[in-house]
């Protein structure tokens, strides 16, 4: 469904970074973000109360930048889907978002590409923005040959269930109108929910556009992502499940 574009002042941008052990990358990632920004924007961290303290961090960076900075620290939840559905929630209910976008906050997805995501949609009339890998100009750096082998398999059986116009299903770096993220809500876990989303989105007829970007390794900390062949093949097994589901019950 085509969107008329609207001009950047029009629209509040809400970054969601949902956190974990990330005491290290938010404060600089928090700055990126918000020194990158070419729309009126915020950032809104939801912290699953990490025991490294960083949502201290956050805190911190909300006395010197009080009105562009929020923090939900969650202690009785847990879990990065619904971390991002709650983000979502407040960006549109509380603060009013016209635009959300998210991003891992381990500083692998480059803060100064959401400006390119955000104008996607606000100039250029798309419904929802994907940051991709797999088209030119994108790349994967912060994954070894096995990882990006599984990936670009899982994503092009995705293609061809679900449809070619988005190549990097698995992506989690995000822009979507509040409108598309009111009508679908976030369902599975991990990477489950952004193939579902992208693949339900496609089958209602949102326009999604991909701009390419370069995930590189993270800049501190632990991965959260597979540690070794047993992890990939488990996830990957729950991400053909979720291509099924879409492309067959959705």
């Amino acid at each position: 469904m085509r969107r008329e574009a609207q001009t950047p002042t029009q629209v509040l941008v809400c970054t969601v970074l949902p956190t974990y052990n990330e005491r290290d990358n938010i404060g600089p990632l928090i700055d990126a973000v918000l020194d990158s920004a070419v729309t009126p924007h915020m950032v809104l961290v939801v912290d699953d109360d990490s025991p490294d303290g960083t949502w201290q961090v956050v805190e911190e960076r909300m006395q010197r930048r009080a009105a562009q900075v929020a923090l939900i620290r969650r202690r009785d939840e847990k879990g990065l889907t619904s971390a991002i559905q709650r983000g979502i929630d407040e960006a549109i209910g509380v603060y009013g978002a016209g635009v959300v976008t998210w991003m891992d906050c381990d500083l692998s997805m480059p803060p100064q590409d959401i400006p390119r995501l955000v104008r996607a949609i606000v100039a250029e009339g798309a419904d929802i923005a994907v940051g991709s890998r797999w088209i030119p100009g994108g790349g994967d750096q912060a994954h070894g040959l096995m990882a990006r082998t599984l990936s670009w398999i899982i994503n092009h059986f995705a293609m061809l269930l679900l449809g070619r116009q988005v190549h990097d299903y698995t992506s989690g770096f995000i822009a979507a109108r509040a409108e598309v993220l009111r009508r679908i809500r976030l369902r599975g876990d991990y990477g489950e929910y952004c193939i579902d989303l992208l693949g339900r989105a496609v089958r209602l007829g949102y326009r999604v556009q991909e701009t390419p970007y370069l995930c590189v390794p993270r800049a501190s900390g632990a991965s959260k992502t597979g540690a070794n062949l047993w992890d990939y093949l488990v996830k990957g097994r729950k991400y053909v499940t979720t291509i099924w589901r879409v492309r067959f019950d959705a």
